[in-house]
C-alpha cells in the first residue's frame, strides 16, 4: 500500500512541476514573458492551468499526509536499532582510567621535548 501511494505521490510531483513550468509568467521577471498562441486563448489557458495546478497541489498534499500516516502506523514502538538487531555497546569498566587509550605510545628513543634546530 505504501509503495502505491509513494508512486502516485511521485507522479503527482512530476506532473505538478510540469504544469507549473507550462504556466505563463505574469511577473515579467527578466522580460521573458512568452507570447504564443494556441487553441485556447491566453485567459482560458491560464484558468485551466490554474485549476489543474490547484487539483494537483491538493492531491499532492493528500498523498503527503497519507504517506505520513502510513509511516507512523508502520513504525510502532520499536526504534531503528531494534529493527536492525544491533545491541548497545557496553560502557567501559569503572576501574579503567578514562582516556588512557587515546594517548600516543611513549618510546624511550624519542625526546620528550622538541629539539631546537
Amino acid at each position: 500500500m505504501e509503495n502505491v501511494v509513494l508512486i502516485v505521490h511521485l507522479l503527482l510531483a512530476l506532473s505538478l512541476i510540469g504544469v507549473v513550468l507550462m504556466q505563463r509568467s505574469e511577473g515579467g521577471g527578466l522580460g521573458m514573458g512568452g507570447g504564443g498562441g494556441g487553441v485556447m486563448s491566453g485567459r482560458a489557458a491560464a484558468t485551466a492551468l490554474a485549476k489543474v495546478t490547484w487539483g494537483l497541489a491538493i492531491a499532492f498534499i493528500i498523498t503527503s499526509i497519507a504517506l505520513t500516516v502510513i509511516a507512523a502506523s508502520n513504525s510502532g514502538d520499536a526504534s531503528v536499532l531494534d529493527r536492525l538487531g544491533v545491541q548497545p555497546t557496553e560502557a567501559p569498566a569503572a576501574d579503567a582510567p578514562a582516556g588512557s587509550d587515546l594517548l600516543p605510545p611513549v618510546t624511550s628513543d624519542a625526546p620528550l621535548t622538541p629539539s631546537a634546530n
